[in-house]
């Protein structure tokens, strides 16, 4: 303890290793970082619900449009590609608050891997030993992590390119089944625009999807499920003992 109260780190420890402290009894719960964990995670989960909005919104507008395009024979195809329309503007909605969403949850991971880490297992060091000064310029400065296209395909293999998919079906199944002796080509098109241009656009947009979901890249996405989100909890030696 120095002059003036404040806790000083143990003789040898660099400032860095804050973790090491962090359950003490003069660093329990109450501390400041403590409460500023709560308010990272609280900011967190606030925007985390906004993304489930989003996708909320996205999926019942995407349920009603199908009821009613097959509802009855006479209505038409392309209502469900003005669904397609207004799916991509969802996409783009929830990709700009995934892009602030990572703000916050990205402070939190750092905190987690480089202080509540620690502090839990100090043999495993500290992840990032820069990660203070990061943190800090963060807060002078806060910075979006993750380009626009890496949040557009983290939402798409999330969430929003199975609803593509089934967009694309029920188009599918409502140019064939519901139109008498026509294909699928000649029962495309919209007023004077033919069916294969209508055809080819979709593709196009299709395809388009798939190379800004599944195209390699670099993630800068600190800590999230990539590339694969399945590891468990290793069976402990100790187990049984």
């Amino acid at each position: 303890m120095s002059d003036d109260g404040e806790l000083e780190p143990p003789a040898g420890m660099d400032d860095t290793h804050i973790g090491a402290g962090v359950f003490d009894e003069t660093m329990g719960p109450g501390s400041s970082f403590a409460h500023l964990y709560r308010g990272e995670i609280h900011r967190m989960k606030s925007w985390r619900e906004r993304l489930d909005r989003t996708s909320n919104w996205a999926i019942t507008l995407m349920a009603g449009i199908l009821t009613w395009s097959f509802s009855a024979q006479t209505h038409p195809h392309y209502i469900i590609l003005l669904g397609v329309v207004t799916l991509s503007i969802f996409l783009c909605i929830e990709a700009r608050r995934f892009r602030a969403y990572d703000i916050w949850r990205s402070r939190v991971r750092l905190i987690q891997q480089n202080v509540w880490a620690y502090a839990l297992d100090p043999d495993g060091g500290v992840l990032d030993e820069d990660w203070r000064k990061k943190l800090g310029e963060d807060y002078r400065t806060p910075n979006m992590k993750i380009p626009f296209e890496e949040a557009l395909s983290h939402r798409l293999r999330r969430v929003y390119l199975p609803l593509f998919v089934v967009m694309l079906v029920a188009w599918v199944i409502q140019l064939t089944a519901y139109t008498d002796g026509a294909t699928l080509v000649g029962s495309a098109g919209i007023g004077g625009i033919p069916g294969n241009i209508i055809v080819a656009f979709v593709a196009g947009f299709y395809a388009t999807l798939l190379g800004v979901s599944f195209r390699p890249r670099e993630w800068h996405v600190n800590g999230e499920l990539i590339p694969s989100d399945v590891t468990g909890w290793e069976e402990s030696e100790y187990s049984g003992s």
